[in-house]
């Protein structure tokens, strides 16, 4: 056994960890970027701006949800170093055309005609980009890694990937839309480079055929996978948080803007906030079970994390605009006299979430053998895509009938019960 941090010594892990980073920071790079962008600089009203964020949002996940199949056959049955070194290949394309469109929204050029559609075309490029990336990711742990190294693993995995959101985000929200632009683009080259490195990971059988018919192919994941108990309910809770998620990362722009009557710097930071909060807790669970996979912790986890949603939704409540009706920069946002309360209330929301959800990740890979374990966690991202997509519907729906971005916090302390029941089943069942 090599202890958790060791593992970044080792290339059969470091090579995957640098790149898992790098593809993390520039999704986020580019996709908070473009947000903020357009929530400050080109919409005006809270419906316009959540319902920017949420087909944002929805068009990022849908690829997962089409593609996901596909991505888990093929990273079963052909070798993971080489479709890595492909699809960091096909980055550095995706982000010269989302870079484009920022530059021409800078510029102020047909920036509804053309800067946004690129930017959107690239937005859900990237997130076909992860799609065919993320079962690698999860999948590759268990063949490089010891038994009872893949819980450490992936803890690292998801604390980077947090800290790498965190970087991206902050970075989004205080560099010139045109510097993103490069940015974007110089990353997905270091993408690249650090994705050779990967040491090869061949299929553990016999190479088979693909089944291209992306629908059936859908089906028969879900329905191959979703019959065991244990992953059934792992993979449910995992798609009830992250929906809850999604709803909240649709909500923080337009919130932070129209709520918290702050600019697109503290926008970013309230996203950093919650990004190093999801690393905080992927490394303290790791730690409270000691490399053991298990859901004990899980369900109290996402309870706290429900109550931490309705201290944060009282807080938004009763915040007080600057008396002089400008929005806040970061000094007057950190002197505003609930800022505390607010701050340590999204930071439990988000610590307590990693708590919850790394356990679960260690369930897909752990539970069946590792010649499916691409093919478990693909179906995994099926449902849970499907699920976020739902709740990005939803966060659209209730915007347009009238019900507020603070309102709709409410909504997400509610899931939170759920995954929590689905969490008890799960560790009773397991544990």
């Amino acid at each position: 056994m090599t202890g958790s941090f060791a593992l970044l010594k080792q290339r059969r892990f470091l090579p995957l960890f640098v790149t898992q980073l790098l593809g993390a920071f520039n999704d986020n790079l580019f996709k908070n970027a473009m947000v903020l962008f357009v929530v400050y600089g080109v919409f005006n009203d809270e419906a316009s701006e959540t319902l920017f964020s949420a087909v944002a949002t929805g068009l990022f996940i849908l690829p997962f949800f089409l593609l996901s199949a596909l991505a888990g056959q093929l990273a079963d049955t052909r070798d993971k170093a080489i479709i890595i070194r492909i699809v960091k290949f096909c980055e550095i394309l995706i982000m010269a055309v989302g870079g484009t469109g920022l530059v021409l929204a800078w510029m102020g050029w047909a920036v509804h005609l053309v800067a946004i559609p690129l930017m959107m075309l690239a937005l859900f490029s990237m997130g076909i980009h992860s799609t065919f990336f993320g079962p690698i990711k999860y999948a590759i742990l268990p063949q490089h890694l010891e038994s009872d190294e893949v819980l450490g693993g992936t803890g690292l995995v998801e604390a980077g990937t947090y800290i790498a959101i965190l970087a991206g985000t902050i970075l989004a929200g205080i560099i010139d839309v045109e510097w993103a632009a490069l940015g974007v683009v110089l990353v997905a080259f270091i993408g690249y480079w650090t994705g050779r490195k990967v040491p090869p990971a061949p299929p553990q059988h016999q190479e088979t055929g693909i089944d291209w018919h992306i629908v059936r192919s859908s089906i028969a994941l879900v329905r191959g996978t979703m019959h065991i108990k244990r992953l059934y309910l792992a993979i449910l809770s995992i798609s009830f948080f992250w929906t809850i998620g999604a709803v909240l990362f649709i909500q923080f722009p337009p919130l932070v803007k129209n709520i918290l009557h702050a600019d697109k710097s503290v926008a970013s930071l309230f996203l950093a906030v919650f990004s190093i909060g999801i690393a905080i807790g992927s490394v303290a669970v790791n730690r409270l079970l000691k490399g053991e996979v298990s859901a004990r912790y899980s369900p109290a986890s996402v309870v706290v994390m429900g109550a931490f949603v309705v201290a944060f939704y009282f807080v938004c409540r009763n915040w007080e605009q600057d008396p002089a009706g400008t929005l806040y920069g970061i000094g007057g946002f950190l002197h505003h006299a609930d800022v505390i309360p607010l701050l340590a209330s999204l930071m439990g929301i988000a610590i307590s979430g990693g708590m919850f959800v790394v356990p679960l990740y260690a369930f897909l890979t752990t539970t069946v053998p590792k010649d499916q374990t691409a093919r478990t966690v693909a179906a995994n991202n099926i449902v849970n895509s499907g699920a976020m997509v739902a709740g990005s519907l939803l966060a659209i729906g209730l915007g347009f009938a009238g019900v507020g971005v603070v309102d709709q916090l409410l909504m997400s302390a509610v899931m939170c019960l759920i995954s929590a029941w689905l969490a008890v089943k799960l560790h009773r069942a397991c544990d």
